[in-house]
């Protein structure tokens, strides 16, 4: 009988892990968040891409991935990942290396998109790591979306 029971934890132990490692989410996944997250604001208009994005239980947050708007001026407009930030001016924040990365972020949206690497909370571990985020200009505003993944 313990064998048995044995073997069956053991079993959905592997399975869960199983799941787990085949929904891990990629850098191609964080960016094709951001893409839709631009062209939903786009599409939907800045109020109500906000109140979407910042429902942490919708459909813009999925597992670590979630989707942050935020302005040229760096003020955080909406943030699936931890909501408390909404409203702050983030410009001059810099990461543990010293990074200015949203002032790096507001640059690469200026040009378009494109990747940046900096360190940030994970909202999950609660621990600083290294992050990946896509950046994706909002055509016609003067604002981006980020979604990023943690490394």
């Amino acid at each position: 009988m313990r064998r048995v029971t044995l073997g069956m934890a053991v079993f959905v132990v592997m399975f869960f892990a199983a799941v787990l490692f085949t929904q891990a989410a990629t850098l191609d996944d964080a960016k094709a968040l951001s893409e839709k997250a631009a062209a939903f604001v786009k599409a939907n208009g800045k109020d109500k891409a906000i109140a979407e994005f910042n429902n942490p239980t919708g459909p813009w947050v999925k597992g670590d991935l979630y989707v942050v708007l935020q302005d040229f001026n760096g003020v955080v407009l909406a943030n699936g990942g931890n909501t408390s930030l909404v409203g702050q001016n983030h410009l001059g924040l810099k990461d543990p290396n010293g990074k200015y990365f949203v002032k790096e972020s507001v640059e690469i949206a200026k040009k378009g998109s494109g990747w940046l690497d900096y360190n940030w909370v994970n909202p999950i571990t609660k621990k600083v790591q290294p992050k990946k985020s896509w950046i994706k200009k909002v055509e016609g505003m003067d604002a981006f979306t980020n979604c990023g993944l943690f490394q």
